[in-house]
């Protein structure tokens, strides 16, 4: 079993590239004033939906999931930019898993729906190879790799290469890092933040703090 997992892997910009490009209308040049302005700045532009100056940042982010999350990610099309492991190019060789981590962990007896689960993801992903070995003879290798694919579950994993400018983030953490999102992509919008609040020097701390992304 492999957990879902986040790897913040590169970013640009931070408080000051959002309140520079706000000011870019009057003047982008910096003193010490408007530095101690950045925060208001930036709580009057989220609180009143000026969320342009918020595009000029990255964050970059390699995400391992199930498909189920990566359907979730998927949704989120504006300023968001999603690659992904392709079993349509490649055999997926790892057979890599997601197993809910709430289905009885606690006692033995419990865990019948979790095993279950396992044997049958364990049992598709047999599958899914040997349909391949078998009908590249007769399809060929490719169409038998992207139609072997039908034989893999929701919870089966692939690794991502996920970007987003920080508008989009915030919309993606106030959707899917909140009490009513599904577990899996709840905990993945929660490490996605957790990385980005933990750069060194804390960059977007007064962004965050504007968007109340946490508390969201």
């Amino acid at each position: 079993m492999t957990s879902n997992k986040v790897e913040l892997i590169g970013f640009y910009g931070d408080d000051t590239t959002h309140a520079q490009s706000a000011w870019t209308s009057t003047s982008r040049e910096m003193n010490e004033d408007k530095i101690e302005r950045i925060p208001a700045l930036l709580q009057m532009l989220a609180r009143n939906g000026h969320h342009t100056p918020f595009e000029k940042s990255s964050l970059h982010f390699l995400v391992t999931c199930d498909q189920a999350s990566h359907i979730h990610l998927l949704k989120h099309r504006i300023g968001v930019s999603i690659n992904g492991e392709s079993a349509r190019y490649k055999e997926l060789k790892e057979d890599k898993m997601y197993l809910p981590e709430d289905w009885g962990y606690n006692e033995p007896h419990d865990q019948f729906w979790y095993n279950l689960l396992k044997k049958h993801t364990e049992q598709s992903n047999r599958l899914y190879h040997d349909c391949i070995a078998n009908l590249t003879p007769l399809i060929g290798r490719k169409r038998a790799k992207e139609s072997a694919r039908f034989f893999k579950l929701m919870n089966s994993q692939i690794t991502l290469d996920v970007m987003f400018n920080f508008r989009s983030f915030a919309h993606f953490c106030k959707l899917r890092n909140a009490p009513d999102a599904q577990l899996e992509i709840r905990e993945i919008a929660e490490s996605m933040l957790n990385e980005v609040m933990h750069i060194p020097g804390n960059p977007f701390k007064e962004t965050i703090a504007a968007f109340n992304l946490i508390n969201s």
